[in-house]
């Protein structure tokens, strides 16, 4: 038996210091009755109900974080037996990835059997800001960057605000180099969001998810997410 508070933590609901407020301002029930008090112990049988939520005290969810390599697909399995992002983590667990990275985009990407927060993450409504950094043909202009910033046109529907900055522009190659940060989730959406302002992504990275970035991570490894990031996660689908 273990904490009702540390359970929660655990479960990636919320921080552990959070979960004893709910507990103690009454939005917690164990089977089915509100729990007060801190200190109470559960059992892995126990039905934990959190904001009306039930969390699943059975299940031994995993997170990880991936730096996602060129040529590896964003799915479970592949029809024509190319490498996905799952092959790339060691785990018995029935993984899968949160969102999608193009076949040649790398970089950071979720991957979990934790269905609740995966399509809570994944839903238009939660706003969780992603950062790419884009290679493109050409020199993005100050005008093109503010286009962008406003949002540009896609299937006929303009995409949401974004922050663009032009970081550096190699006349030698006649390249830019552009950080984006967009809480949207189209198909290929950076991509389309320079083709619509004339320029071609030559290389595309995912540098941060939410509250995660890639530091220490090399292109193909990965890392288990701690709690406190899982529960920063959870913060932030509830906004």
């Amino acid at each position: 038996m273990e904490r009702l508070q540390k359970v929660i933590a655990n479960l990636g609901y919320t921080s552990r210091r959070k979960a004893e407020e709910l507990i103690t301002n009454g939005k917690v029930k164990v089977n089915g009755e509100v729990v007060t008090e801190l200190g109470t112990k559960v059992k892995s049988t126990d039905t934990i109900e959190v904001e009306n939520t039930i969390l699943d005290n059975n299940k031994n969810y995993e997170y990880y974080l991936l730096n996602k390599p060129r040529e590896v697909i964003s799915s479970v399995a592949d029809e024509h037996n190319r490498k996905t992002v799952v092959d790339l983590i060691d785990t018995s667990a029935r993984i899968y990835p949160i969102g999608r990275l193009d076949y040649d985009t790398t970089g950071a990407i979720i991957l979990t059997n934790d269905g609740y927060l995966a399509n809570k993450l994944m839903h238009p409504s939660s706003n969780i800001e992603k950062k790419y950094i884009a290679k493109v043909s050409g020199l993005v202009t100050g005008y093109e960057i503010k286009e962008l910033r406003a949002g540009v046109i896609i299937d006929g529907k303009k995409t949401a605000k974004a922050k663009v900055d032009l970081k550096k522009y190699d006349k030698k190659t006649d390249k830019s180099l552009v950080e984006l940060i967009i809480h949207e989730g189209r198909n290929h959406q950076v991509k389309r969001m320079f083709e619509t302002i004339g320029h071609d992504v030559i290389k595309l990275k995912r540098e941060k998810y939410a509250n995660l970035d890639l530091t220490n991570l090399k292109p193909g490894e990965y890392r288990k997410l701690s709690n406190k990031e899982i529960a920063i996660l959870y913060s932030l689908i509830k906004k």
